[in-house]
């Protein structure tokens, strides 16, 4: 009996030290197999590639579980009602469970993303984020997606230790996968520099600093509507009509206008997110760093922020174009202007101390004299962004025709608009 439970004790400790143990070779290589598919599904579906892939490491113990070796499915699915495909038996919460089976990973990998859109209960995860991979974890976990009760947990772990959050930037066109590669070697000879100066002969040996400059490049996005910043959006494709976008989402034409900052138009004239409701007058993040290519008004759609509120924490005006890698301050006032694009020309700044009321009329003056006056009245919800694209004029210059103290309208407030 005493030898029978050792052999127990020591079969059931292999079996730990396996599972903890589990082969990093062999991880790195479902990985590398499988991480084209979760990035194309997230785009497809918005299921985010970083849960994908960390699903299918733990659910298949990294490709070699007995299920996934007979069956092709990578996310324990069970057959359901309304299953009709092929299906194996396995033993999994109960015995000789029915189990479904496909030809490849790529039907499981595209099967288990259509099953979590479709499914009611896990409707609520395509509102958040999808970079919050610790919510579509947590959140999983609550609409019964495992009976573990540390599966949120395990899934966060394999995404923080395996950077499996790269593959969701890389659907969200955040990132190129060429970029994680130099990150790999950045690190390897970070790792290696650090050996070598803790070695006895080498205190003062130096490396050279590797310098990443990245190159624009497009974005992608999920298809369908999701959320950024927690406001309502879509990304059309050039050419996409605006009145089939308000019809399909049920919002007035006007309305998709006015949401995105946008004067009137009947298509989109380029590839670009369009907003279904009115955006924040705060980022989601404390800051932006300004890449090449971006003006004030892609990163107040990039950020689902109101720009009159991105000018304002800014000290900026509509025609100013901060520098490349000027950090831009989504929640707060910043502690001064960013330093702008050598090309731009001097603006007049309102918050400059150095300029005198008389030289603002003087040039309020030049402005004026040739235009005729409109008067227009600040309707509800109407922003002064809205109002500039409207007639055509610089935001500031409505400020300047009307004596305002920034960016703030009151309903009813009446304007003077020079044309």
């Amino acid at each position: 009996m005493y030898i029978k439970k050792l052999l127990l004790g020591l079969f059931a400790f292999g079996c730990i030290s396996y599972t903890f143990a589990q082969d990093e070779a062999t991880i790195r290589q479902y990985i590398e197999t499988y991480k084209d598919i979760a990035v194309k599904e997230m785009q497809r579906t918005g299921v985010p590639a970083s849960i994908k892939l960390a699903q299918g490491i733990h659910e298949t113990s990294a490709g070699t579980s007995v299920l996934v070796q007979k069956s092709n499915n990578h996310f324990g699915l069970k057959c359901k009602t309304e299953w009709t495909g092929m299906s194996v038996k396995h033993t999994d919460d109960a015995p000789n469970e029915c189990f479904r089976k496909y030809e490849d990973a790529l039907e499981s990998y595209k099967d288990q993303s259509d099953y979590l859109k479709k499914t009611s209960r896990y409707s609520f995860l395509f509102e958040l984020d999808p970079t919050d991979y610790k919510g579509w974890a947590y959140g999983l976990k609550k609409a019964g997606y495992a009976t573990n009760p540390k599966y949120a947990p395990i899934i966060i772990k394999l995404i923080e230790d395996y950077n499996l959050q790269d593959y969701t930037m890389i659907a969200l066109g955040k990132l190129k996968e060429s970029d994680i590669a130099k990150l790999e070697k950045v690190q390897e000879q970070k790792e290696m520099t650090t050996e070598i100066k803790t070695g006895p002969a080498q205190s003062e040996m130096k490396t050279e600093e590797v310098v990443m400059v990245k190159e624009p490049e497009k974005p992608l996005y999920p298809s369908g509507e999701f959320k950024i910043n927690d406001t309502r959006v879509v990304f059309v494709s050039k050419g996409t009509s605006f009145l089939s976008i308000a019809q399909q989402y049920n919002v007035p034409l006007s309305r998709i206008f006015e949401f995105n900052d946008m004067p009137q138009a009947e298509a989109a004239g380029k590839d670009q997110l369009i907003y279904l409701m009115r955006k924040r007058k705060t980022g989601n993040n404390e800051y932006h760093t300004v890449k090449p290519g971006e003006t004030l008004y892609d990163i107040a759609q990039e950020e689902a922020m109101r720009i009159e509120s991105l000018l304002e924490y800014n000290y900026l005006a509509a025609n100013h174009r901060p520098a490349i890698g000027e950090k831009l301050y989504l929640r707060t006032k910043a502690t001064a202007q960013p330093r702008l694009a050598l090309e731009e020309k001097p603006a007049l700044n309102l918050y400059a101390k150095n300029q005198s009321v008389e030289n603002i009329n003087s040039f309020m003056a030049s402005q004026t004299s040739n235009r005729s006056m409109v008067a227009h009245k600040v309707a509800p919800k109407e922003t002064i962004y809205s109002i500039a694209h409207r007639y055509n004029v610089k935001i500031d210059d409505i400020v300047k025709w009307n004596n305002l103290a920034g960016y703030d309208l009151k309903t009813g407030q009446q304007l003077k608009i020079y044309k």
